[in-house]
């Protein structure tokens, strides 16, 4: 009987969040008209950053791109390809925001796995999946001189704080792990669509006049 392979998971789902954020990235890049070189620029900052800060701020050195380069590689490969294949696509900021969303989706279960299996507190786990999920597009959108994450009305870092507290309520209820790390994409994945389709928003601040 094979035994699962939860690192192999965790690894493949990390891949690819990695390979959408990157096309995200290179999506603006186009939307920009920026040359290849800013597409493979933006690509790599918006694949690689969440969870750079996630391994600085758990001491984890080097960090995962410099110990295994195949994930410099996947940035460098989406993000060529995307400048390739972008004039094919009909509307970009949709494919964007899209692609974004999967990203944001596949990171905070992954980023929230592996601050757990550092031995932290579960809030800080969340809070590095959360990070893990929205700096990259934070890098993305201070490049470009746009705000999808910080001013974006539809929820955003909303659905990944949901997606990383489902992967942990499941993780500690407990269920099979793939069902967990599974449970969590699809409660990130399923209300970051829900607001993207149905323009879900929470409350935002109004300020007084105070005269």
């Amino acid at each position: 009987m094979a035994v699962f392979d939860l690192d192999g998971l965790v690894y493949g789902l990390g891949m690819g969040g990695i390979a959408v954020f990157a096309i995200s990235g290179a999506l603006e890049a186009a939307r920009k008209e920026m040359d290849i070189l800013g597409f493979i620029l933006i690509g790599s900052v918006t694949g690689l950053g969440g969870g750079t800060l996630r391994d600085l701020l758990l001491g984890l050195a080097p960090v995962y791109w410099v110990r295994d380069p195949l994930n410099v590689g996947i940035c460098l490969g989406a993000a060529v390809a995307t400048y390739f294949v972008v004039p094919l696509i009909n509307s970009r900021i949709r494919a964007l925001i899209w692609m974004d969303a999967l990203g944001l989706s596949l990171f905070c279960v992954t980023g929230t796995q592996i601050a757990l299996s550092q031995g932290v507190a579960p809030l800080i786990a969340v809070c590095m999946g959360v990070m893990t999920a929205t700096f990259g597009g934070i890098i993305r959108d201070v490049l470009c001189g746009v705000s999808l994450v910080l001013q974006g009305r539809e929820l955003y870092v909303t659905a990944a704080v949901a997606g990383a507290s489902a992967y942990l309520g499941l993780y500690l209820a407990p269920v099979p792990e793939a069902l967990a790390l599974l449970g969590g994409f699809a409660v990130a994945f399923g209300l970051r669509g829900a607001a993207i389709l149905f323009g879900l928003m929470l409350p935002s601040y109004q300020a007084r006049d105070r005269g």
